[in-house]
């Protein structure tokens, strides 16, 4: 759990305390009839991270494209939530590295941070490649999924990639939005 959100719940629990402690000895004299419960909810801004969580140490290229992913989110209009779904899907894609040809390795044609087929129709082998333009391919995608906003990263993240391993995408889900956090504002 992040600082914020952590300071956020004890604030609220702070306070949810604190009055129950003053108006306790004035409510014990109100007319119970009068008397009306009020809830107190606390919800967080995103899903709780699913399953086992992975993390890898980021090199220079690895962080630079998570500032592509993050740029290309903010000049599509999207949320932070948009850009940890997008950098934990290149986290299992790509490990955040902008993959050319691998051979004999390579899944199909597969290529780019996000591993999208110039065959299935994401573009050409070059825009593949451009962080940009992969990214933004995939959050043109992304919006095409009804509710992303609200599902598990995972099932969002599975809808655009139709990928042979589609829980895969969850154990990305803490590191990618770590990284949002620390890069998002910068």
């Amino acid at each position: 759990m992040n600082t914020i959100m952590r300071k956020s719940m004890l604030s609220v629990a702070g306070l949810a305390f604190a009055g129950g402690v003053f108006a306790g000895p004035i409510a014990a004299h109100a007319n119970p009839v009068d008397a009306k419960p009020v809830a107190v909810a606390v919800q967080s801004a995103a899903p709780k991270p699913q399953g086992e969580q992975s993390h890898i140490s980021l090199n220079d290229e690895q962080t630079a494209n998570v500032k592509a992913i993050i740029a290309a989110t903010k000049k599509a209009g999207l949320p932070e939530r948009a850009a940890v779904i997008s950098i934990a899907t290149s986290l299992q894609e790509s490990k955040l590295e902008n993959l050319g040809h691998l051979g004999d390795r390579n899944d199909h044609d597969s290529l780019g941070l996000f591993q999208q087929r110039p065959s299935s129709g994401w573009g050409t082998p070059e825009q593949i490649t451009d962080p940009e333009y992969s990214t933004t391919a995939f959050l043109k995608g992304l919006k095409q999924v009804d509710g992303w906003q609200d599902m598990a990263l995972t099932d969002a993240a599975q809808t655009v990639q139709v990928s042979a391993y589609p829980d895969a995408y969850a154990q990305w889900e803490q590191q990618a939005t770590d990284l949002v956090a620390q890069y998002w504002n910068s």
